[in-house]
């Protein structure tokens, strides 16, 4: 049992179906035409590329190449970070990366060679599609609970100030604004736990039944990559607060990013 492939006919037939959102946008004087022109074009682009290249690992499977890609994976993360927070890289740009690195690493190893036993953590065919996955969460992690953090900080100054002015450490202080950023980084995450299955089939589980797999197995590896992902998204969210909150903070405990 394989997979049917989509054909260049049917993407078109996706394709068109575009036409009548523009029309929509047209007449509701919507100025999203041009950009979402823009979007599928470079989506096309940046897919064909990405599964072009993804061909070439695979079929070399070396894994020095496959870690090279990987960290590029986590560069782009780092700086999409960085551009979506508005965090000066001067400042933090370190200590995001580490937020990223340290937890993505250890948990791709940890989920490899522990959780599915491969022979080597470093096959091209879990190790780039798993890291992938792991990091994406872990971004959108670290955007959500950085931006709530020191926005939150921002708009409370006056509750920040006044607990350091009765006493507290800076990091008794800064421990509210911690938790609500943790509840907002993983309150998504969670939400899909919960209606997993009975609201939508998630996309690992999908691909693998469509790739031949039977459900069963499928959802065993949608079950652990959900996992991996909560743990993934909770740890990189905590040690990017973390690390930077030690560089975005002056000898006064006055914000200074």
């Amino acid at each position: 049992m394989g997979t049917t492939q989509i054909t260049y006919m049917g993407l078109f037939l996706l394709l068109i179906l575009i036409i009548p959102l523009m029309l929509m946008n047209k007449q509701l004087k919507l100025s999203l035409n041009k950009r979402m022109v823009y979007v599928i074009i470079r989506m096309f682009i940046q897919l064909t590329l990405v599964g072009l290249f993804l061909q070439f690992l695979f079929e070399r499977n070396d894994p020095l190449l496959n870690c090279a890609y990987l960290t590029v994976m986590i560069v782009v993360a780092g700086f999409s970070a960085l551009k979506s927070t508005g965090l000066s890289f001067s400042k933090v740009g370190i200590p995001i990366m580490a937020a990223f690195i340290i937890p993505n690493i250890v948990m791709i190893f940890y989920f490899n060679k522990i959780v599915i036993n491969l022979a080597s953590p470093f096959d091209a065919r879990y190790f780039i599609p798993i890291g992938g996955m792991l990091m994406g969460n872990s971004l959108s992690g670290i955007i959500v609970g950085l931006n709530r953090f020191y926005d939150a900080i921002r708009n409370d100054q006056k509750t920040y100030f006044y607990t350091l002015a009765l006493g507290a450490t800076r990091s008794e202080a800064l421990l509210p604004y911690v938790k609500n950023a943790l509840i907002a980084s993983i309150s998504p995450t969670l939400a899909s736990l919960e209606t997993i299955g009975l609201v939508h089939l998630p996309g690992m589980m999908t691909g693998q039944i469509l790739g031949g797999s039977f459900p069963i197995v499928a959802i065993r590896y949608q079950m652990a990559i959900m996992l991996a992902i909560l743990v993934i998204r909770y740890a990189s969210t905590l040690l990017a607060i973390y690390f930077t909150s030690i560089r975005a903070f002056n000898e006064f405990d006055v914000l200074d990013l």
